[in-house]
């Protein structure tokens, strides 16, 4: 038993040390710009050394050439993407634009399956809680997203020109993807046939034609439909 105990310590001593100096003879971008490739990698090495140091028929050596062998692999897939310009949309993808002009590119983003929740989420990581803050927003190829601002909302900051504060609030959803978000109404204190108006006074036949609605107080709507991508206000 205590043999058993000495040995799985050992393993996993020298399993975690060559992972590390795998990782830093790879590369930081191993972990900061982690592409699909990259994070199958990381998951099939993973998967490799740990079943090497869970099975009792297996023993240090193969955890050692196992992450050896991975690590060559992957290193030279490095080299190729480096060396091999028209190798990288394919090893690593290419980065998508998903605004453009202020508008919701619809069918970039079927082509690289995000949905309009998962599109916020990411906006919102950036700082950014409202789609019409930004002018443009491209995926990358690590899954996150970078945008550039509507130029009177980037930089210089209020405070670098002496701007007086004045009261924010959140921009209120109320249509995504062709619903309702009823939980969006009942902060507005409305109701679907109020939202039904307002649409028809823009030429809207109905929630079922809008890809995006907000509402804010002082900024008023920003809607944008599948038809043109266009925002009406």
């Amino acid at each position: 038993m205590n043999t058993n105990f000495l040995s799985l310590t050992l393993e996993l001593l020298v399993g975690f040390f060559a992972l590390l100096v795998m990782t830093k003879f790879l590369g930081k971008n191993q972990i900061t710009q982690l592409t699909p490739f990259d994070f199958i990698s990381a998951l099939v090495l993973g998967e490799l050394v740990g079943n090497a140091i869970y099975d009792k028929e297996i023993g240090l050596p193969y955890v050692l050439y196992a992450i050896f062998i991975w690590g060559l692999l992957i290193y030279t897939i490095e080299m190729i993407t480096q060396k091999a310009r028209k190798s990288r949309p394919w090893l690593e993808g290419i980065p998508s634009v998903i605004i453009s002009n202020g508008k919701i590119q619809y069918e970039e983003l079927r082509k690289n399956k995000l949905d309009l929740d998962q599109l916020l989420h990411l906006l919102r990581d950036r700082g950014v809680f409202s789609v019409r803050e930004v002018e443009y927003g491209v995926l990358e190829t690590d899954g996150g997203v970078n945008v550039l601002r509507k130029q009177h909302l980037d930089y210089p900051q209020n405070r670098d020109l002496n701007i007086s504060k004045k009261q924010t609030s959140l921009p209120v959803l109320l249509v995504l993807d062709g619903e309702i978000n009823g939980a969006g109404l009942n902060q507005l204190g409305k109701q679907k046939s109020w939202l039904n108006d307002e649409l028809l006074k823009r030429g809207i036949p109905g929630p079922s034609a809008v890809l995006y609605a907000e509402w804010q107080e002082g900024e008023g709507w920003e809607i944008q439909t599948y038809s043109n991508g266009g925002d009406i206000s």
